[in-house]
């Protein structure tokens, strides 16, 4: 398996790039197979994937956590009977996030509050059974996936805050469920027999993305989840399914991805990356306004600059950004979501292959970052303070212009660190990229 190392240049700050190996964890229990270093590979190139959190709760207009708070989980669970998204549309959605240049979906199959989107045969708490809209949402959208050409990645709750057999941890604790009162045996059992279901009867499912882990405090509340069975499980339902899990602790033997929530790797600015950077492939989730299931006085939403921004940072730091969007309780994706998709689609297909397919940083810069193919590397000047852009490191130039128009060149000397841009102006661009092109 070929690895890539980057060494530090001239004192400046190694990041991690797109490197991953075939031994994935220090113990080396978990050699991943060739389907899986395929998976890798493709998803490591994609860079660029949209999450959707919908369920029952939207239609309470609170975001995702809405049961945390305080009703009972069978007064919850009545709200079934009332959600019909009539206007959910899976190819409008998959044509959408396809324009934003975005190449996968991650689909909330299950969340936190146990409802489950598809029709799923192990309780009749689902999308089928329990609403009269009586339509499997999962396999509309594995559907409009391969229609669209997207990836189908699937998020699954560890936790359930409405099944008594549930362990319960810190969260969920509905004043009519029982703590003490749970079957973890059971359990597993109803979990991968939902998994078992997902990934056998909707086609091919590149990753199952896990939540809930962090509900066990290991202090206050250690908890087995007996992950490496469950992990077997799915490896041997689709060998090419990668796994992922949100449990901001370093990696566990079996996984495929490392997650980061709301900050790119090597940031911690929200609280839940301490975890070591890995040599898996890299992916930080993050949300367009403030959360990330629907919530009605939420519109506090990232401009366009901010988010493409963030995307082009995330690549720069070897990474794929999972933007985040909540869609309505009629079925929609939020207008201003879809004003944003149709924005960073417009600048993808312009400066996409700055961003697909690339290496990361060699360095960090508070003006920007870089991103590198065989021979190129792409300068992107997002936030500059000045016309003089020094890049460590980089010594044996041999032509820089502006990205896209070869007869502009960008002026630049060399020296002994590093290369320095000369540049006209100040530039005002969402992302001034210069091409650097080297031995």
């Amino acid at each position: 398996m070929k690895l890539y190392f980057f060494a530090a240049l001239m004192g400046t700050l190694f990041l991690p790039s797109l490197i991953w190996a075939g031994e994935t964890t220090s113990d080396q229990t978990y050699i991943p197979s060739e389907e899986i270093k395929k998976s890798q590979r493709e998803f490591a190139a994609d860079r660029f994937g949209i999450f959707i959190h919908w369920g029952i709760y939207s239609m309470f207009g609170q975001g995702e956590w809405y049961l945390n708070y305080g009703p009972r989980a069978d007064e919850y669970a009545k709200a079934a009977k009332g959600f019909y998204p009539a206007d959910f549309n899976a190819d409008q959605w998959a044509k959408a996030i396809k324009d934003s240049g975005a190449r996968y979906i991650c689909f909330t199959s299950r969340h936190h509050d146990g409802f489950s989107m598809w029709h799923t045969r192990q309780s009749d708490y689902n999308i089928v059974d329990a609403t009269p809209f009586k339509r499997d949402v999962i396999k509309e959208l594995s559907d409009a996936c391969r229609d669209n050409d997207l990836k189908l990645h699937l998020y699954y709750s560890h936790i359930d805050w409405t099944r008594p057999d549930y362990p319960r941890g810190r969260t969920g604790h509905t004043p009519d469920l029982d703590s003490l009162n749970y079957d973890w045996k059971g359990y597993r059992r109803f979990m991968d027999n939902q998994l078992t279901e997902l990934l056998t009867n909707y086609g091919p499912i590149r990753c199952i993305w896990f939540d809930g882990w962090w509900d066990h405090d290991e202090d206050k509340t250690p908890f087995d989840w007996e992950l490496p069975s469950q992990y077997a499980l799915v490896h041997k339902l689709q060998p090419g399914c990668l796994i992922g899990n949100n449990h901001h602790q370093n990696i566990f033997p079996g996984e495929d991805i490392q997650i980061f929530e709301r900050d790119r790797p090597g940031e911690n600015t929200a609280g839940y990356s301490t975890q070591d950077i890995s040599l898996l492939p890299l992916e930080t989730c993050n949300t367009m306004n403030g959360m990330w299931g629907y919530k009605i006085v939420d519109t506090n939403y990232k401009d366009t600059r901010t988010l493409i921004h963030y995307l082009v940072r995330t690549a720069g730091q070897g990474a794929n950004l999972l933007l985040n969007i909540g869609p309505q309780p009629n079925g929609e994706l939020p207008a201003v979501a879809l004003d944003r998709l149709r924005d960073i689609g417009e600048w993808m297909r312009k400066y996409g292959e700055t961003i697909y397919s690339t290496d990361g940083s060699l360095f960090k810069a508070d003006w920007g970052t870089s991103t590198r193919l065989p021979g190129r590397t792409f300068i992107h000047i997002l936030s500059p303070q000045s016309t003089e852009i020094f890049i460590p490191g980089y010594t044996s130039v041999k032509d820089a212009f502006r990205y896209g128009i070869p007869d502009e060149k960008v002026a630049y000397t060399v020296g002994q660190d590093g290369v320095t841009l000369h540049l006209p102006s100040i530039p005002e661009d969402i992302d001034y990229i210069v091409e650097l092109s080297h031995n």
